[in-house]
């Protein structure tokens, strides 16, 4: 049970410690009970457990607990109840001989939540002391001549209770010439006295005896006594007389035993016995009888034992004058005690923390202290300090108390153990100092991410690596401790290709070892951009991120692809066919092998090479460029149809390559190039097919296109002359040529711009399949350019670049040959329109 609740208490202790601060101000208050004196030991005197509202359970543990003031302790917690009982037995008038109300103070100290309380507990006086005389029998010495009314002070009662409990009255009894006077001192104390009612007579009687009672107050009252014998003595005329009527001395408390304080003297007129001067101390507490010593014969007051400011700072004392006859006069003497620095100042460590988390934020108390210096006034000031450059600082709290509160936040991973001195001075001269330290261990928190040792990470892998291959290993340290340093990899999620990242590469938990799980491809991918995750094993953990990249570098396994002419194409002889004038010099362009190498680098880098050709010396290929030109120009003997084979090769290691064939025809017109395609066309028919056939629908389609064309530029004329007719109505900075696109105005002038800005594609159509001739119609407003003479062909500027726009269908044409005819551009001499022009000829060749 008791290690369950120790447990408890610790938890109590973790929970309470956050809101100790909130709950600081609250532990101002002070709790006070009463308890008679004279309780035995165990006696209840109040509920702290109740009026605190504190739980058992940690009383239990023994975090509450209670100090009492002084050295001696009085008080103590019942574990059971929670109550406050007596240590021991209290005598009040031991603990407060002249105090009227006996306070005694305590404190409690709750550790867990570093909270302290203070009690003070009233002791009431209960009827224990009866009223006592220092002399039971005194003895008085009077002049028959004493005139009547004259007083004689009597030694006063004491009774150490207090309140009703303490002196109350007195009564004489015994004597008819004597009778009881009671004077109130300044202190409210009574003081009796002895009146002579009635004139003595030696003769008469030479003694009379009195019995002197002093009465409490108590319930019952208990009384003293002191018997008074007075000796009848003849005259004496002069009583001694004091040379002041009070003396007053100031002496430091570390006095030497033995020394004289004062020296009090008085003076008697009278001769002889009567004359002779005594003195005796009239009134004195006990404490003082055992410090002072007075000289009966000299009137000096020498010191018998130490004394001791703090217990006692002020001593007033009567000394009687008396001589032979009994008269006598009296003296006040006040000996005030002055404080020395004879105590060092005393550090208590109320309650204290052996460890604190490095999350603890500043102004968290770590130590409750008790300063206390028992000297009074410069020398009892004591200012408190901490040694060193510590992250702690001292609060003052009420009354002596001091908190070590955090001054800054910790850091375990700079400074893990403390030892805070804690330092006390007085203001003293000299002063005395005294130090108490405090040992405080830092616990770690998980307040450090994990590091990488690089901002960031790369890595290079060949493609077609082996699964399961090493790229590269990442590390990360953490400063905490323990578990929360134990640092774990992790790939942060993402996808490649539609496909999870995880599936490519994997990190080892423990090493940060980075895997690739599968073989790559440079093809498909070029690198990898991954986000490896650090996480330690804090609660919460906390982790960082780092960035890899994984670039696969390429190696030579993809031969180069032909893009033009089309793989389909090159199976058959005649389906990619370039046409080429036989007027053409030598470099013209006649066509354009384009391939590409999906690999990248020295291996996706092409070369070009005639590796076969129809007619060895006619062509030629761009080493870079797989453009194909006129090595010579065309002769008259050189054959209409060429058939060419490119060589395409990388430059990997070791090299791949692929082939590309071109047909390539020659024809001077159009006439010449449709007898060509005709013949082809024939060549490649299947048997019983006619062409005349062909050729008979061919031409009916021109036809059919060139009416429709003919109406639309009569559609056409009919717009532009309207337009014609606003624009002359505009100022003449209006442009004639408004609405056209500045794009059409490219070329060798404007006239020929705007004309080849209307082009119509015409399809010949033979054995469904399709070719295209491009006209250009002329604008209405525009002069259209001569015709060039009839035994004059019209030139045909050649052939479209294939790198600029392939085809979009390889379907062979007519002989199963593709043939793409471009726009052809008048000479400036030339009569009819172009479209007419090749209309015309069309029909003519036909």
């Amino acid at each position: 049970m008791c290690a369950a609740g120790r447990r408890w208490g610790r938890r109590q202790r973790a929970l309470l410690w956050a809101v100790l601060l909130a709950a600081w101000e609250a532990a101002r208050g002070q709790l006070r009970y009463s308890v008679p004196e004279e309780m035995p030991k165990g006696s209840f005197v109040g509920d702290v457990a109740k009026d605190l509202g504190l739980q058992l359970p940690e009383i239990h543990n023994n975090a509450v607990r209670v100090v009492s003031k002084g050295r001696t302790q009085y008080f103590a917690l019942h574990e059971r109840t929670g109550h406050l009982v007596t240590a021991q037995s209290i005598d009040r008038e031991q603990l407060c001989k002249s105090v009227l109300q006996c306070v005694l103070r305590c404190e409690l100290i709750v550790e867990g939540e570093m909270k302290f309380y203070e009690i003070e507990v009233e002791i009431t006086d209960i009827n224990d002391n009866e009223p006592s005389f220092r002399e039971m029998e005194k003895e008085l010495r009077v002049s028959e001549t004493t005139a009547l009314g004259s007083r004689f002070p009597l030694r006063e009662a004491q009774d150490p209770d207090s309140g009703r409990n303490s002196l109350q009255s007195y009564e004489l009894s015994g004597d008819e010439h004597f009778s009881l006077a009671v004077q109130a001192g300044p202190g409210g104390d009574q003081r009796p006295e002895l009146v002579l009612a009635k004139a003595l007579d030696r003769e008469e009687a030479a003694f009379h005896e009195l019995v002197l009672r002093a009465m409490d107050g108590g319930d019952p009252a208990r009384t003293g006594t002191a018997r008074i014998r007075v000796t009848v003595l003849d005259a004496n005329d002069n009583a001694p007389v004091f040379s002041q009527a009070e003396y007053t001395v100031r002496v430091p408390e570390d006095v030497p035993v033995g020394s004289v304080l004062v020296a009090v003297t008085a003076t008697d007129s009278d001769e002889g016995l009567n004359g002779q001067v005594k003195y005796r101390f009239h009134k004195i507490s006990d404490r003082a009888s055992e410090l002072f010593n007075l000289d009966s014969e000299t009137g000096e007051i020498t010191v018998k034992d130490d004394l001791d400011f703090e217990e006692i700072s002020s001593h007033e004392l009567e000394v009687q004058a008396y001589d032979g006859g009994e008269l006598l006069d009296t003296a006040k003497v006040i000996i005030t005690v002055t404080d020395v620095n004879d105590n060092v100042p005393e550090i208590s460590v109320r309650s204290a923390l052996s460890a604190i988390s490095e999350d603890s934020p500043s102004g968290t108390v770590v130590a409750l202290l008790h300063v206390e210096d028992l000297d009074s006034g410069a020398n009892g000031e004591v200012r408190c300090s901490l040694d060193g450059d510590v992250p702690f600082r001292l609060q003052s709290s009420k009354g002596s108390y001091y908190s070590v509160v955090t001054a800054r936040e910790l850091d375990r991973e700079q400074v893990s153990e403390y030892n805070v001195t804690v330092r006390a001075a007085d203001g003293g001269s000299p002063s005395l100092q005294s130090s108490a330290v405090l040992a405080l261990r830092v616990l770690d928190v998980n307040d450090n991410a994990p590091v990488f040792a690089e901002e960031r990470y790369s890595a290079r892998l060949a493609e077609n690596n082996a699964a399961g291959a090493l790229v590269l290993t990442v590390r990360a340290t953490d400063a905490d401790w323990g578990q929360n340093a134990r640092v774990r990899y992790r790939l942060a999620e993402g996808r490649v290709r539609g496909a999870p990242l995880s599936s490519y590469v994997s990190v080892q938990a423990e090493t940060g070892a980075l895997y690739a799980l599968r073989s790559l491809d440079y093809e498909q991918l070029r690198e990898l951009q991954l986000c490896v995750r650090a996480e330690d094993g804090g609660a919460p953990a906390l982790s960082s991120n780092v960035s890899v990249r994984l670039q696969i570098v390429d190696e030579n396994d993809n031969a180069p692809q032909v893009l033009y002419p089309p793989a389909a194409a090159a199976a058959a002889a005649w389906s990619g066919v370039e046409l080429a004038p036989r007027r053409s010099e030598a470099g013209a362009l006649v066509a354009k092998v384009v391939a590409v190498d999906a690999d990248a680098g020295q291996n996706a880098w092409l070369s070009y090479e005639l590796a076969k050709a129809t007619e060895p010396g006619l062509f030629r290929v761009g080493l870079h460029s797989g453009e194909v030109r006129t090595a010579r120009s065309p002769l008259a003997r050189d054959a209409a149809r060429h058939s060419l084979v490119v060589l395409v090769r990388d430059h990997g290691r070791p090299a791949l390559s692929a082939t590309a064939t071109l047909s390539v025809v020659l024809a001077e017109s159009v006439a010449e190039l449709l007898a060509e395609l005709g013949s082809a066309a024939h060549e490649a028919a299947a048997p019983g097919e006619p062409a005349a056939s062909l050729t008979r629908w061919l031409v009916l389609a021109v036809a059919a296109v060139s009416c429709l064309f003919v109406a639309f530029l009569l559609l056409l004329l009919a717009l532009r002359l309207r337009r014609c007719h606003r624009q002359q109505l505009l100022p003449p900075d209006s442009g004639a040529l408004r609405g056209v696109p500045v794009s059409h105005f490219v070329g060798i002038d404007g006239v020929r711009a705007f004309l080849q800005s209307y082009s119509h594609d015409v399809s010949l159509t033979a054995d469904s399949l399709k070719s295209h001739l491009r006209f250009s119609a002329a604008s209405c407003c525009d002069t259209l350019p001569a015709r060039p003479p009839p035994d004059e062909p019209a030139p045909l500027l050649g052939l479209e670049d294939p790198a600029g726009a392939l085809p979009s269908d390889p379907a062979p044409l007519s002989v199963s040959s593709s043939v793409r005819i471009f726009s052809a551009t008048l000479s400036p001499d030339t009569a009819l329109p172009c479209s007419l022009y090749f209309i015309g000829d069309c029909l003519k060749a036909w």
